[in-house]
């Protein structure tokens, strides 16, 4: 089976950017743990839900919570995000896209196609094609 058939097309993304405040405000509504960010089509990283805990450090040392926003709002994607991300191919077999997860110790992987953003494989959807099997 190929990434291509189990990917999600319609992902959520950040742009370099926005600020880290948008990143918390998705990610906690929408209960996303991972976020690619892109320049126009193109990845260039992506943002964890741990990345977001590490930088939401203010919280954890007492400031108010409208402290703790501006603090947030200060902050650019492009300061936090993690820029070596790995990636799959849409073509390639869903066997070798968990592997890159489990070698690299990730939850996800963006899926790549010419440089531009297509889709993202998650450990969700690699449970959901097990439940189906």
């Amino acid at each position: 089976m190929k990434v291509k058939e189990i990917m999600v097309r319609d992902v959520a993304t950040l742009d370099v950017d926005d600020e880290l405040s948008l990143a918390n405000d998705i990610m906690k509504l929408g209960r996303i743990r991972h976020m690619p960010v892109v320049e126009g089509r193109n990845l260039v990283g992506i943002l964890s839900e741990r990345d977001l805990f590490r930088s939401s450090l203010v919280e954890a040392l007492g400031h108010e919570p409208g402290e703790t926003r501006a603090v947030m709002k200060a902050i650019r994607i492009k300061d936090i995000m993690i820029t070596k991300v790995v990636t799959t191919s849409p073509e390639a077999d869903v066997k070798d896209a968990v592997q890159l997860m489990l070698t690299h110790k990730i939850g996800c992987v963006p899926v790549v196609q010419g440089g531009e953003l297509v889709g993202l494989v998650t450990e969700t959807d690699i449970l959901l094609l097990f439940l189906k099997a």
